[in-house]
């Protein structure tokens, strides 16, 4: 496994994260308190670019399973690369998830509701009925962000968003919560002036909370990049 380790230096306005060295510490470290995102830092060697530049993407995301990441020919760094993928899923897989890796030129951006966007660029979270937690990571290209939760307002409760909701709405007010929720309004969140995303960057496998029953914590708000024009992220998610 061709993996070497390092560790984020962290500011004091990311005190929400919590980093771990081993993929047996990210997935068996709880939550707590106000932690609701956990690292296994990493710094990987090999050519992820090569993997990317070898798969042709005539959609906005393909999803490239193992066996087509086996058959890639690769140079010895391309082939370092694809080891440390393959390990990934099969970490995962082994730990019970069911990861998927893609390759992203750009996601479906969400129009319908001019005044309030609810596609994945948009600061979120994710919701389960049961207890689960996202894990992703980012390989090549441009990485998700997370913010903490301090740093950001529910956007239902923006009084000038609330009442455009009402107006879209349009029923009796007892069922307006519900339709927040079902709408999956209830689950995006503004930036408040002066916060400072951070950027999960490349290589690291995170461990997000959210929203879920039995959850101890506040759910990680996260979000995903503006891509760079003309390249492709390379994004592992389950």
């Amino acid at each position: 496994m061709f993996i070497l380790a390092i560790m984020i230096d962290l500011s004091p306005t990311e005190h929400q994260i919590h980093s771990v060295t081993n993929f047996q510490e990210l997935v068996s470290t709880p939550f707590h308190e106000e932690i609701n995102a956990i690292c296994w830092t990493r710094k990987l060697i090999g050519d992820f670019s090569e993997i990317v530049e070898k798969v042709e993407l005539n959609e906005n995301i393909v999803t490239l399973d193992q066996e087509e990441l086996r058959e890639l020919q690769l140079s010895e760094q391309g082939q370092l690369a694809r080891e440390i993928l393959l390990n990934d899923l099969k970490l995962l897989e082994a730990h019970g998830a069911s990861p998927i890796l893609n390759l992203i030129k750009c996601y479906e951006r969400d129009d319908i509701y001019p005044f309030f966007p609810t596609d994945v660029y948009s600061f979120h979270v994710d919701r389960s009925p049961i207890p689960t937690d996202t894990l992703l990571c980012t390989y090549y290209g441009a990485s998700s962000e997370i913010l903490p939760n301090s740093q950001a307002e529910q956007k239902v409760l923006i009084p000038e968003i609330r009442e455009e909701l009402k107006k879209l709405y349009g029923g009796a007010e007892e069922g307006f919560e519900t339709f927040l929720r079902e709408h999956f309004f209830d689950l995006h969140y503004q930036a408040k002036p002066k916060a400072r995303p951070i950027s999960l960057g490349l290589g690291h496998l995170w461990k997000l909370a959210i929203d879920h029953p039995e959850s101890q914590v506040l759910p990680c708000l996260h979000r995903a990049p503006k891509e760079k024009t003309g390249q492709t992220r390379l994004l592992l998610i389950c």
